[in-house]
């Protein structure tokens, strides 16, 4: 009987609500400039956020209570509309009717826009606001496309407290929605030097949300980063919370300042109701979301080195390990002995330079990657534009981003921003202090996969011979061709030159699993036609 009175005194206040959101509602029935679905805590600040730049939205929720709930309380007083169904929504709206989905990525996006396609017109846009896969946004770009409606895919970034008061925002897609949707989109943004919104048209298809990959990826590096740092000080320094949380305060205002450092030295701050640091009791394991491992996989199908973020990711994946690792402590040893008696003032220092031009090489291969997919999908991107839209509202927010967006400005074609004379300069500037960090930290045993693989790379990049002459010819399918080779020289008597002749390009190291060899003897001689039959039939 309690239970009955119970959930008929429910179904009465739901009866009530949808009453009131009623006669709250002007007798205008298209008056809202744009709605949003999926009121979770970022979907709600993000409708606030519109509201408090003059814009009416129209709210909805899958669950209806959540709406009167939402009016009730947090958008109560504002111009906040709500909707009883999807077609209530609709029917609310202006023209062109422009539709947020702030619902979980996946079947859930799919499932929405199913719903909508009926009800809508041509030239309406659905603007997908969740962490989706870029593929993803390129296949319902061209399905709704089939529909004339439109569809854009935007990267959010800056989680609820960006919602609310200026998030970074990559929107992509049909580039008809544009016009449509700009003035909101650059109303609500976060704001940087004189105003400049962190929000700007990213390109075609899935563009916006491959951005948005991107900068979660090299948010995965920066985090890795300042922990191998945290480790360093900790581990080889043996400094305590309160000199280390001191020292991320002086490196916030270096080329360093950026949100990350910030927030790290408030983490080493802060203290538990017992008075102890609060960071040595959390637990030293760590998951993913999932868009880090997409930058990787991208980095790999794409052929492009994001060795950074790649190490970061797996990075967690270790960490995660937590039950074997500490079975691995009991029985596996480290360098014995070993404790570092040079300045630590220098050597602190050193991680500093060492961070930064980790950074900048972490920087340096996204945007390779971001290149390489305009390359792969034909899309336009304005590298500048992508770091300025970082630069303000999102978690890796930087000083830092404004120098990206000087290089492109200085070169859009710029290859790398290695090749930039200021980030040149500056990995120069700290190359020392960034090697003696390695050597120390390897020495001392200390896992540094961020900073070793960074200065890998930078190694890499600058050389101009490596050794994949050799990696060519062990690979799988040239054992035999070196071994033939190496017969039929010997017989031929053929000089190095002479082997150039028959195919420069194998000296030139063009050789390799998708090659076609096609080397032409210039001398038709028997012998030496045998051996350019040979060869060219590996």
């Amino acid at each position: 009987m309690r239970k009955f009175i119970r959930d008929g005194a429910a179904v009465v206040k739901t009866q009530i609500d949808s009453v009131i959101l009623r006669r709250n509602q002007p007798s205008t029935m298209a008056q809202a400039d744009i709605a949003l679905i999926g009121l979770a805590v970022m979907g709600q600040n993000l409708v606030l956020n519109m509201n408090d730049h003059g814009f009416v939205v129209c709210a909805f929720n899958r669950t209806v209570s959540k709406v009167h709930d939402f009016l009730n309380n947090e958008a109560k007083g504002t111009k906040v509309i709500g909707a009883e169904s999807l077609e209530d929504m609709v029917s609310k709206l202006k023209k062109p009717r422009r539709i947020i989905l702030l619902v979980k990525a996946g079947q859930a996006v799919d499932d929405f826009i199913d719903k909508l396609v009926p009800l809508l017109e041509p030239g309406d846009i659905i603007i997908d606001g969740g962490n989706s896969e870029y593929r993803d946004t390129t296949r319902r770009c061209k399905s709704l496309k089939e529909k004339n409606l439109l569809f854009v895919g935007s990267g959010v970034s800056g989680g609820e407290d960006g919602a609310r008061y200026g998030p970074s925002l990559m929107p992509g897609g049909h580039k008809d929605a544009w016009p449509h949707i700009k003035e909101i989109f650059q109303s609500i943004a976060a704001k940087v030097g004189t105003g400049e919104p962190c929000c700007d048209w990213v390109g075609d298809e899935g563009a916006g949300h491959f951005v948005k990959m991107v900068h979660n990826g090299i948010e995965y590096g920066d985090m890795q980063l300042i922990c191998e740092a945290y480790h360093l000080m900790k581990d080889v320094l043996c400094m305590d919370h309160d000199e280390m949380a001191q020292a991320f305060d002086q490196w916030n205002k270096t080329e360093l300042d950026s949100f990350l450092i910030e927030i790290t030295a408030n983490i080493l701050k802060f203290k538990d109701a017992d008075g102890t640091h609060l960071l040595p009791k959390i637990r030293d394991s760590a998951g993913q979301k999932g868009t880090g491992k997409w930058t990787a996989i991208s980095a790999l199908e794409y052929g492009t080195p994001v060795t950074l973020i790649g190490e970061a990711v797996f990075a967690r994946c270790l960490s995660s390990l937590k039950d074997e690792r500490v079975q691995a402590s009991k029985s596996l040893s480290g360098p014995q002995g070993v404790k570092f008696t040079g300045d630590k003032t220098q050597f602190l220092e050193d991680i500093r330079k060492a961070l930064y031009a980790s950074k900048i090489i972490s920087y340096a291969q996204g945007f390779m990657l971001l290149r390489q997919a305009a390359v792969e999908f034909g899309w336009s991107l304005n590298y500048g534009a992508i770091a300025l839209m970082w630069r303000g509202g999102c978690i890796i927010r930087s000083v830092f981003l404004g120098k990206i967006k000087e290089a492109f400005d200085r070169n859009s074609e710029l290859q790398s921003l290695l090749l930039d004379n200021f980030f040149s300069k500056a990995v120069q500037d700290c190359q020392d202090s960034w090697r003696r960090v390695v050597s120390t930290g390897v020495q001392q045993g200390i896992p540094m996969p961020c900073f070793t693989t960074a200065l890998s790379f930078y190694d890499g990049y600058r050389h101009n011979m490596l050794p994949a002459n050799l990696l060519q010819i062990l690979t799988k399918d040239q054992k035999d061709l070196l071994k033939k080779m190496m017969t039929d020289m010997a017989e031929l008597n053929l000089t190095s030159k002479e082997l150039a002749d028959l195919d420069p390009d194998f000296l030139n190291g063009k050789l390799g699993e998708n090659s076609v060899v096609q080397p032409t003897p210039k001398d038709k001689s028997p012998c030496k036609l045998f051996f350019w039959k040979s060869f060219s039939s590996c």
